[in-house]
């Protein structure tokens, strides 16, 4: 390994994460009561400009009305772009009337890092102003030419002293549009294309994001009446090594949270390959043999990976909190 390494940032089970439109406060408890790890209330794409406030309002009371953590969520919120006039009432007002129950913040449209230094910024003075306990984190969304050109450099905010950056979301929608696509399907691929159209960018992200230790998630499937299309595209990035998948309707979270979860034998090949290999180490032997198959040091590293998603996965399914 480099002795330039990033540690990871929070660990956080993001297998699902659905979207919620603030203007759309009947959904709120639906979405604490359901099978997703990871829920947004959304002030940005989801909400007509003429709702922005009210919008904004909704996300308050619900974050300080319903217990999210009792319910097994973590809960973000996303805010309007850095270019419009709602985005510093959004950190504003919610950091300070319920900062306290809301994990991470999600900033759309993230196209250079001073982007998230403005939004971190802004986060640090409310928290220390209210002399706040709770640290919230910050997380980006890739969805235009320019975020991804600048991708490797935004990633490496992690390693700035005292970083909130987690994760990068892929948003493929506007992705599409900033570069201008031809396209079906909001995720889909397009037919005329010899191949996966997003592969590359997913990609880069991908790599970014393992580079300086954060989260990797892929954005939306737009349609939800397609549940083998929505399939196809998870399991396309969970073989990348995403680990999670937007779920912009209800029927797309248990097929998130089944395509980005281990399968049970991939868990059990990982535990005897750490077995194995503890074996083989106590005989002195850096290598050893699993199935027919040559197994050693980075094959334990993989293995590790498998085995601690599915004890994080277990941990909620039993009503372990993040």
């Amino acid at each position: 390994m480099s002795f330039f390494e990033i540690p990871p940032a929070t660990v956080r089970l993001q297998r699902s994460e659905l979207a919620v439109p603030g203007s759309n406060p009947d959904m709120f408890e639906k979405a604490a009561n359901s099978e997703a790890d990871f829920v947004f209330l959304d002030c940005e794409d989801a909400v007509a400009p003429q709702d922005k406030t009210k919008a904004r309002s909704n996300i308050i009371s619900a974050l300080n009305e319903i217990d999210w953590k009792a319910k097994g969520k973590t809960v973000s919120v996303r805010i309007n772009g850095l270019d419009t006039h709602y985005m510093y009432r959004d950190v504003v007002e919610i950091v300070e009337q319920a900062g306290d129950r809301l994990d991470t913040i999600l900033i759309p449209k993230v196209g250079v890092p001073e982007d998230v230094y403005v939004v971190d910024c802004l986060v640090s003075q409310i928290e220390q102003s209210r002399g706040s306990s709770k640290r919230i984190g910050l997380e980006c969304l890739i969805e235009t030419a320019l975020g991804m050109n600048n991708v490797e450099s935004i990633a490496r905010m992690a390693c700035r002293t005292g970083s909130r950056l987690e994760a990068l979301h892929f948003g493929v929608a506007d992705y599409a549009a900033s570069c201008r696509a031809r396209t079906v399907v909001i995720g889909g691929l397009n037919p005329d294309y010899p191949g996966d159209q997003w592969h590359a960018s997913l990609q880069r992200m991908l790599v970014a994001c393992r580079a300086y230790g954060l989260r990797a998630i892929d954005g939306p499937y737009g349609d939800f009446n397609d549940p083998e299309g929505f399939i196809a595209a998870a399991k396309r990035v969970a073989a990348m090594g995403y680990e999670g998948k937007w779920a912009i309707h209800p029927s797309q979270i248990e097929l998130a949270n089944r395509v980005m979860s281990p399968p049970e034998a991939e868990v059990d090949r990982a535990r005897r390959v750490l077995v194995a290999l503890e074996e083989a180490e106590k005989a002195g032997k850096g290598a050893a043999s699993l199935d027919g198959k040559l197994i050693d040091a980075a094959s334990a590293r993989m293995a590790n990976n498998i085995v601690e998603q599915s004890m994080a996965i277990a941990a909620r399914s039993s009503g372990g909190k993040d």
